[in-house]
């Protein structure tokens, strides 16, 4: 079993106190190595040197910073099989998706490059005479970016990507169990040539490791995505310092199936899109409201539908949904599960671990689909992130509106109906930052994704309007007279 190093400042290193800590292979509960468990003087290190390198860095031209960008991924798609095989070992990812998601992060980078050269400012209107005033774009300064376990090599792509490009330098803090992908991701980054100190790489657990960034003085913002809990207690934490935060949290997204939609392709759709990944993303959906006269459909649809994924180890080709990634969200959506049978909903199908070898040894739990849920229950009210899909009727348009809206997150909705005034018009009165319209979320980045809406975060990220989060808009006023 391999022990592995942080990255700080153009060296790889131990934790000052020699500590580690092991990841786990979710689908078979072997540890795959051990990495350092950093404590706040590695902190102050990384800070240390990212604020040494701000300055060389940030002063370089756009173009060089984007043709860093492009060396990177080119250098990802070079060591894409390396990738794909620790998202597979790491985190349970199916390798067929897993083979998806590098392709994508390639995508992602190649994108983040090529809109980098046009993020500039703008010159204000004349209001004084013989003076002229501009909005210059600048860097935020040194960035701690903090990255969620569920989708991991993208995660970081997507963060680190933007915050660097823009002429911020970095901290990278993968989640811990994630953290040899981490030092995989930094090995390939270390050979596209960035100056010492650019982006550095720190691992160990939130409470302490995140904690310690949150409160430095030496960092000036926070590009964190993961739970809401975790991201008020940053939020708290990074207040001492008023320093700038980007986050996206989580999501409990309504669907809505009308009366007039094509029922068994919203179904078929949907259950083919919500199991994706073991259901561990932000915009997974996290309840149905199907109305009363297609209900009975779309459950027998969506259940034909689950019932063709092949649950397994995912390193096999056949396989469509993996384990989950780790042990705690495996028994939290089990808890999900068990208070939905108590509380009067109908267990369909799924709802347990297998049982058979080799799955049993893994975190693994069979798809499920919840019947007859009522919007009180706790499966319906909390943000399950895991392979379990809620189902409820509604009777009006009003009272699905209502229902989607009776909750603390607003990450994300669906809407199926052929009336376009009526998607529209639900549209409008859903208190989300993303609605899509007759097809599940589909993900590009181009796309902006999150916003401000509830407890689902703060600001955007992807596009354009992500990568703008990174800077700020320096006012400068002359005179020519």
């Amino acid at each position: 079993m391999r022990n592995y190093r942080m990255y700080i400042n153009g060296k790889w290193v131990d934790a000052l106190s020699g500590r580690t800590f092991a990841t786990v292979n979710p689908s078979t509960g072997e540890e795959l190595g051990r990495v350092p468990l950093a404590g706040k003087e590695d902190v102050d290190e990384a800070v240390k040197a990212a604020n040494e390198a701000l300055p060389g860095w940030s002063k370089m031209t756009q173009a060089e910073r984007a043709k860093a960008i492009l060396r990177f991924a080119a250098l990802v798609k070079e060591h894409s099989n390396e990738l794909i095989d620790l998202e597979v070992n790491e985190h349970g990812t199916p390798v067929m998706l897993a083979r998806g998601f590098a392709a994508a992060a390639v995508d992602q980078l190649e994108y983040i490059a090529s809109i980098s050269r046009g993020i500039m400012g703008q010159v204000l209107p004349k209001s004084m005479p013989n003076t002229i005033g501009y909005l210059q774009r600048v860097p935020i300064g040194v960035c701690a970016v903090i990255t969620p376990w569920n989708v991991p090599l993208m995660m970081m792509l997507s963060m680190v990507g933007p915050a660097i490009v823009t002429g911020n330098t970095c901290i990278l803090k993968p989640a811990s169990v994630n953290s040899v992908l981490g030092v995989k991701f930094t090995e390939i980054l270390e050979k596209a040539d960035l100056p010492k100190g650019v982006v550095n790489l720190v691992t160990g657990p939130g409470g302490s490791v995140g904690d310690a960034l949150a409160t430095h003085p030496g960092i000036d913002m926070i590009r964190f995505t993961g739970a809401t809990d975790t991201g008020q207690v940053i939020l708290k934490a990074a207040s001492q310092t008023v320093k700038k935060c980007v986050m996206e949290l989580g999501g409990n997204n309504p669907i809505i199936v009308c009366e007039d939609a094509e029922v068994e392709k919203a179904a078929r759709l949907q259950a083919g899109r919500h199991y994706g990944n073991s259901a561990q993303n932000c915009s997974t959906p996290g309840r149905y409201y199907v109305h009363e006269k297609v209900y009975d459909k779309f459950v027998e649809v969506f259940v034909e539908e689950v019932k063709k994924i092949k649950v397994g180890l995912p390193w096999e080709e056949s396989t469509t949904m993996g384990p989950m990634a780790n042990l705690g969200q495996l028994e939290r959506v089990e808890y999900f599960i068990k208070t939905a049978r108590e509380e009067g909903a109908r267990i369909v199908c799924g709802g347990a671990r297998p049982t058979t070898p080799p799955l049993n040894q893994g975190y693994f739990l069979m798809p499920t689909v919840v019947a007859d849920c009522k919007h009180d229950m706790t499966i319906v009210r909390e943000e399950i992130f895991g392979p379990a899909a809620p189902i409820l009727k509604f009777s009006s348009e009003e009272e699905a509106i209502r229902l989607a809206n009776d909750s603390s997150y607003g990450l994300c909705a669906g809407v199926w109906t052929k009336d376009g005034s009526k998607a529209l018009r639900i549209t409008n009165e859903l208190r989300v930052d993303s609605v899509f319209i007759n097809m599940p979320r589909m993900m590009t980045p181009e796309f902006p994704w999150g916003g401000n809406v509830k407890g689902s975060g703060i600001g955007k990220s992807d596009s354009v309007c992500g990568m703008e989060e990174f800077t700020d808009l320096k006012f400068i006023c002359t005179s020519y007279s």
